[in-house]
Formats: structure tokens, C-alpha cells, sequence
């Protein structure tokens, strides 16, 4: 049973099961109540993305239904992939239906790396090639410089969720040794990438974001709610 008085916050999540990711009640447990619904996306590439694109908007206008004070799109290359004027007028979609606050993981992305006060950013990914290009030229346009980005050419849906904290952190450090970054970026919503925060900002010596805790972070905020959650690394200090 959910505190009657607790915020309730949506999700529009990859995967069909429409399940919540763990990193928000792992963040957030007894301060938001998440709900979720899934958009049986069939693979992490463009032509996955195309096929259930059109369904976003219908799927955030379900988590009003259901209770949900603001709604985030939690697929960062989903939201990514077709440049950030797709980007800002998909989440513009969303508030238009919905009446909502919204936002997009590609949003918290960019807000978390600005939060952290990174500019020059070293990026791992789940990614193919493709994809990879892609987000590569969104970060720029967002005012990064992107001094490494390499992926994992991934585009299971289900099989990222099951790749190792060892090969993650061994990814995350190939990119941040080249072109002196100050920042470090894990991106794709499907890596468990929480308790690597932490762990990696102390070896490395670099402030650290990835999509699904950064996504949590965003839609606290977006919804007017404290995101902080000490002990989960910087951006989660204050």
C-alpha cells in the first residue's frame, strides 16, 4: 500500500514489462512512489526507436491516469537519437498531453553533467557505433566537449541490465584516460550503474553521472521534489 500522501512519479521505460528501474527506490524509498509503463521496445537502435516513438506520448497521458505528478521518458538514446530539437519537442509533446511536468532522460543527462559543472566529458556507453555518433554530437550541442566516447555494441533490451559492475568500471576507464576529462558519463537507462558512482569518483578522481540514476535525480526535480540522496555519489551530495 502506497502513503496516500506520497508523490507519485511516472515512468515510460523501455522494456514492456513497464517495470521500475531499481535505482529509484533504491534513491527515494519512503520519499516518491514510482509507477511505470513499458514500450516493448524490440532493440537499442534506430529502427527500434521508430517503432515505438509514436507511442510515448500515449503512454505519459496512461501515468496521468494513474496518478503520476510529472513523467519522464527514461531511454536516454531514445530520446537522444534524432537530435536535441526531436529531443526538447518530444518532452514539449509530453507536457502538451498531459498537463504535466516532463522530461527526458537526455534532458537529465545534460542537467547532471551541468549540475557536477563538467565541460569536457569522457563517455561509456552501451552502445553501437551509430548511437554512439549520435550522442556524441547531442553533448556537443549541448555545449560539451565529448574527449572519448566508446561503447559496448549492445541492442538487447534485456541483455544490458545483465552486464557486470567489472566491465562497466573497466569501460569507464579506458575513456577517462584519454584527452583529460573532467567529467565521467555511463550512458544508456538499462546499466545498473548506481553503486558505481561512488567507487569510480574515488579512483578516478572525476565527478560521475549515468542515465538511470541521473533520470531518478531529473524527475525529482522536475517535479519540485528534494533529489538529494547522500552516499550515492556527487551529484546526489546536495
Amino acid at each position: 500500500m502506497t502513503d496516500s500522501a506520497m508523490p507519485v512519479l511516472g515512468l515510460i521505460v523501455p522494456p514492456a514489462a513497464g517495470e521500475v528501474p531499481p535505482e529509484g527506490p533504491a534513491l527515494y524509498d519512503g520519499r516518491a512512489h514510482f509507477i511505470a509503463r513499458g514500450l516493448a521496445l524490440a532493440g537499442i537502435h534506430p529502427e527500434g526507436f521508430d517503432e515505438v516513438e509514436g507511442r510515448i506520448v500515449d503512454l505519459a497521458r496512461e501515468l496521468k491516469v494513474a496518478g503520476a505528478q510529472a513523467v519522464s521518458l527514461m531511454g536516454t538514446s531514445l530520446s537522444f537519437y534524432r537530435g536535441a530539437a526531436f529531443t526538447e519537442d518530444l518532452r514539449a509533446r509530453m507536457a502538451a498531453a498531459t498537463g504535466l511536468p516532463c522530461t527526458t532522460m537526455s534532458h537529465a543527462i545534460v542537467r547532471s553533467l551541468r549540475q557536477l559543472g563538467v565541460r569536457r566529458v569522457a563517455v561509456a556507453t552501451a552502445y553501437i557505433d551509430t548511437l554512439n555518433d549520435r550522442l556524441a554530437t547531442y553533448l556537443e550541442g549541448e555545449g560539451f566537449e565529448v574527449t572519448a566516447i566508446r561503447g559496448l555494441s549492445m541492442t538487447g533490451v534485456e541483455a544490458v541490465g545483465q552486464v557486470d559492475a567489472g566491465t562497466l568500471a573497466q569501460l569507464a576507464r579506458s575513456v577517462s584516460v584519454e584527452g583529460q576529462p573532467d567529467g565521467l558519463l555511463i550512458s544508456c537507462g538499462g546499466l545498473r550503474t548506481l553503486d558505481l558512482h561512488p567507487r569510480l569518483e574515488r579512483e578516478l578522481g572525476l565527478p560521475v553521472t549515468s542515465s538511470s540514476p541521473a533520470g531518478f535525480w531529473d524527475l525529482m526535480r522536475t517535479a519540485g521534489l528534494d533529489a538529494a540522496s547522500p552516499g550515492h555519489g556527487r551529484l546526489f551530495d546536495a
